[in-house]
Protein backbone atom coordinates (compact mmCIF):
# COMPACT_ATOMS: atom_id res chain seq x y z
CA UNK A 1 0.00 0.00 0.00
CA UNK A 2 1.24 3.53 -0.72
CA UNK A 3 2.41 5.60 2.18
CA UNK A 4 2.37 9.33 2.56
CA UNK A 5 4.68 11.51 4.57
CA UNK A 6 3.07 13.18 7.56
CA UNK A 7 4.80 16.04 9.34
CA UNK A 8 4.07 16.45 13.04
CA UNK A 9 4.02 19.90 14.57
CA UNK A 10 7.05 20.46 16.81
CA UNK A 11 7.85 22.93 19.55
CA UNK A 12 9.60 26.12 18.48
CA UNK A 13 13.29 25.63 17.80
CA UNK A 14 13.07 21.82 17.62
CA UNK A 15 13.88 19.82 14.52
CA UNK A 16 10.71 18.74 12.64
CA UNK A 17 10.17 14.97 12.36
CA UNK A 18 8.27 12.95 9.78
CA UNK A 19 6.36 9.73 10.15
CA UNK A 20 4.55 7.47 7.68
CA UNK A 21 0.76 7.01 7.63
CA UNK A 22 -1.24 4.49 5.54
CA UNK A 23 -3.46 5.46 2.57
CA UNK A 24 -7.09 5.17 3.67
CA UNK A 25 -8.67 1.95 2.42
CA UNK A 26 -11.77 3.71 1.03
CA UNK A 27 -9.63 5.65 -1.45
CA UNK A 28 -8.18 2.40 -2.80
CA UNK A 29 -11.67 0.87 -3.10
CA UNK A 30 -12.96 3.92 -4.98
CA UNK A 31 -9.98 3.85 -7.35
CA UNK A 32 -10.51 0.15 -8.12
CA UNK A 33 -14.25 0.73 -8.70
CA UNK A 34 -13.50 3.59 -11.09
CA UNK A 35 -11.02 1.41 -13.00
CA UNK A 36 -13.61 -1.36 -13.28
CA UNK A 37 -16.36 0.97 -14.53
CA UNK A 38 -13.91 2.58 -16.95
CA UNK A 39 -12.96 -0.83 -18.30
CA UNK A 40 -16.61 -1.75 -18.88
CA UNK A 41 -17.25 1.53 -20.67
CA UNK A 42 -14.18 1.04 -22.83
CA UNK A 43 -15.22 -2.49 -23.74
CA UNK A 44 -18.71 -1.38 -24.82
CA UNK A 45 -17.91 1.90 -26.56
CA UNK A 46 -14.34 1.90 -27.80
CA UNK A 47 -14.62 -0.39 -30.82
CA UNK A 48 -11.25 -1.69 -29.66
CA UNK A 49 -9.36 1.11 -31.38
CA UNK A 50 -10.92 0.36 -34.78
CA UNK A 51 -11.02 3.71 -36.57
CA UNK A 52 -14.11 2.65 -38.53
CA UNK A 53 -16.18 2.14 -35.38
CA UNK A 54 -17.73 5.07 -33.59
CA UNK A 55 -20.89 5.80 -31.63
CA UNK A 56 -23.57 4.44 -31.67
CA UNK A 57 -21.85 1.22 -32.85
CA UNK A 58 -20.08 -0.91 -30.29
CA UNK A 59 -17.88 -3.08 -32.48
CA UNK A 60 -16.87 -3.81 -36.06
CA UNK A 61 -19.37 -6.69 -36.46
CA UNK A 62 -22.29 -4.45 -35.49
CA UNK A 63 -21.08 -1.73 -37.85
CA UNK A 64 -20.84 -4.22 -40.73
CA UNK A 65 -24.58 -4.93 -40.50
CA UNK A 66 -25.32 -1.34 -41.51
CA UNK A 67 -22.78 -0.95 -44.28
CA UNK A 68 -24.07 -0.47 -47.83
CA UNK A 69 -23.80 -3.67 -49.82
CA UNK A 70 -23.48 -4.36 -53.52
CA UNK A 71 -23.43 -7.35 -55.84
CA UNK A 72 -23.90 -10.79 -54.28
CA UNK A 73 -23.82 -9.39 -50.74
CA UNK A 74 -26.66 -7.00 -51.54
CA UNK A 75 -28.71 -9.81 -53.11
CA UNK A 76 -28.22 -12.00 -50.01
CA UNK A 77 -29.15 -9.15 -47.67
CA UNK A 78 -32.31 -8.49 -49.71
CA UNK A 79 -33.08 -12.22 -49.78
CA UNK A 80 -32.74 -12.47 -46.03
CA UNK A 81 -35.05 -9.52 -45.48
CA UNK A 82 -37.75 -10.95 -47.78
CA UNK A 83 -37.32 -14.43 -46.31
CA UNK A 84 -37.78 -13.23 -42.75
CA UNK A 85 -40.90 -11.23 -43.61
CA UNK A 86 -42.56 -13.84 -45.88
CA UNK A 87 -41.15 -17.27 -45.02
CA UNK A 88 -39.62 -16.99 -41.56
CA UNK A 89 -42.96 -17.01 -39.75
CA UNK A 90 -43.48 -20.68 -40.63
CA UNK A 91 -40.00 -22.00 -41.46
CA UNK A 92 -38.24 -19.98 -38.74
CA UNK A 93 -35.61 -17.30 -39.21
CA UNK A 94 -33.07 -19.99 -38.31
CA UNK A 95 -34.35 -22.30 -41.08
CA UNK A 96 -35.12 -25.06 -38.58
CA UNK A 97 -38.86 -25.12 -39.26
CA UNK A 98 -41.62 -25.39 -36.68
CA UNK A 99 -43.25 -28.64 -35.51
CA UNK A 100 -46.68 -29.12 -37.05
CA UNK A 101 -46.31 -25.94 -39.08
CA UNK A 102 -43.49 -26.15 -41.63
CA UNK A 103 -40.44 -28.35 -42.28
CA UNK A 104 -36.84 -27.29 -41.85
CA UNK A 105 -34.94 -25.72 -44.72
CA UNK A 106 -31.51 -26.08 -43.12
CA UNK A 107 -30.00 -29.23 -44.60
CA UNK A 108 -33.21 -30.09 -46.49
CA UNK A 109 -32.62 -32.29 -49.52
CA UNK A 110 -35.11 -30.12 -51.45
CA UNK A 111 -33.02 -27.01 -50.77
CA UNK A 112 -29.49 -28.31 -51.28
CA UNK A 113 -30.27 -30.33 -54.40
CA UNK A 114 -27.91 -29.83 -57.32
CA UNK A 115 -30.59 -27.96 -59.26
CA UNK A 116 -33.14 -25.46 -58.01
CA UNK A 117 -36.02 -26.26 -60.40
CA UNK A 118 -38.11 -28.35 -57.98
CA UNK A 119 -37.50 -25.97 -55.11
CA UNK A 120 -38.54 -22.91 -57.14
CA UNK A 121 -41.82 -24.55 -58.17
CA UNK A 122 -42.97 -24.75 -54.54
CA UNK A 123 -43.30 -20.99 -53.76
CA UNK A 124 -44.59 -20.29 -57.27
CA UNK A 125 -47.33 -22.95 -57.32
CA UNK A 126 -47.80 -23.98 -53.71
CA UNK A 127 -47.59 -27.48 -52.25
CA UNK A 128 -50.19 -29.92 -50.97
CA UNK A 129 -50.17 -33.45 -49.65
CA UNK A 130 -47.59 -35.68 -48.02
CA UNK A 131 -43.90 -34.99 -48.53
CA UNK A 132 -40.76 -36.12 -46.76
CA UNK A 133 -38.15 -33.61 -45.61
CA UNK A 134 -35.04 -34.62 -43.73
CA UNK A 135 -36.37 -38.10 -43.08
CA UNK A 136 -39.58 -36.76 -41.53
CA UNK A 137 -43.08 -37.04 -43.03
CA UNK A 138 -45.14 -33.88 -43.48
CA UNK A 139 -48.70 -33.58 -44.70
CA UNK A 140 -49.44 -29.87 -44.78
CA UNK A 141 -50.40 -27.35 -47.42
CA UNK A 142 -48.31 -24.37 -48.42
CA UNK A 143 -49.77 -21.46 -50.38
CA UNK A 144 -47.93 -20.02 -53.38
CA UNK A 145 -46.12 -17.47 -51.23
CA UNK A 146 -43.71 -16.50 -54.00
CA UNK A 147 -46.33 -15.36 -56.51
CA UNK A 148 -46.46 -11.86 -54.99
CA UNK A 149 -42.67 -11.47 -55.15
CA UNK A 150 -40.85 -10.18 -58.20
CA UNK A 151 -38.56 -12.53 -60.10
CA UNK A 152 -35.55 -10.80 -58.56
CA UNK A 153 -36.95 -10.90 -55.02
CA UNK A 154 -37.86 -14.60 -55.20
CA UNK A 155 -34.48 -15.43 -56.74
CA UNK A 156 -32.81 -13.60 -53.84
CA UNK A 157 -34.90 -15.49 -51.29
CA UNK A 158 -34.09 -18.88 -52.82
CA UNK A 159 -30.40 -17.99 -53.11
CA UNK A 160 -30.42 -16.95 -49.45
CA UNK A 161 -32.11 -20.22 -48.43
CA UNK A 162 -29.66 -22.27 -50.49
CA UNK A 163 -26.63 -20.58 -48.92
CA UNK A 164 -27.66 -20.14 -45.26
CA UNK A 165 -27.66 -22.25 -42.07
CA UNK A 166 -24.92 -24.50 -43.42
CA UNK A 167 -26.56 -24.99 -46.82
CA UNK A 168 -24.10 -24.79 -49.69
CA UNK A 169 -25.97 -24.78 -52.98
CA UNK A 170 -25.93 -22.69 -56.13
CA UNK A 171 -27.41 -19.29 -56.89
CA UNK A 172 -30.90 -18.78 -58.33
CA UNK A 173 -31.25 -15.94 -60.84
CA UNK A 174 -34.18 -13.74 -61.78
CA UNK A 175 -34.08 -15.28 -65.28
CA UNK A 176 -34.47 -18.75 -63.74
CA UNK A 177 -37.59 -17.63 -61.87
CA UNK A 178 -38.97 -15.85 -64.92
CA UNK A 179 -38.67 -19.03 -67.01
CA UNK A 180 -40.32 -21.21 -64.35
CA UNK A 181 -43.11 -18.69 -63.85
CA UNK A 182 -43.76 -18.65 -67.61
CA UNK A 183 -43.87 -22.45 -67.77
CA UNK A 184 -46.45 -22.58 -64.96
CA UNK A 185 -48.78 -20.07 -66.59
CA UNK A 186 -51.14 -17.63 -64.95
CA UNK A 187 -52.99 -20.19 -62.82
CA UNK A 188 -50.53 -22.91 -61.81
CA UNK A 189 -51.72 -26.20 -60.41
CA UNK A 190 -50.69 -26.78 -56.79
CA UNK A 191 -47.70 -29.13 -56.68
CA UNK A 192 -47.60 -32.51 -54.99
CA UNK A 193 -44.61 -34.68 -54.12
CA UNK A 194 -45.08 -36.82 -57.22
CA UNK A 195 -45.42 -33.81 -59.48
CA UNK A 196 -42.22 -32.33 -58.08
CA UNK A 197 -40.33 -35.59 -58.52
CA UNK A 198 -41.48 -35.75 -62.14
CA UNK A 199 -39.70 -32.43 -62.81
CA UNK A 200 -36.04 -32.25 -63.74
CA UNK A 201 -33.95 -31.27 -60.76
Amino acid sequence: MSDEIKTNPTPAGAEPTAERSHLPMWILVVLLALLYVGGLYFNQHSGWFDKQVYSPYGNAAELELYQPKSGAAAALAAGRKSYESVCGTCHGNDGLGKPGQAPMLAGSEWVIAKGHNRLAHIPLAGLSGPIQVGGKDWNLSMAAMGVALSDTDLANVLTYIRSSWGNKAGEVTADDIKAIRASLGARPQVMTHDMLMALPE
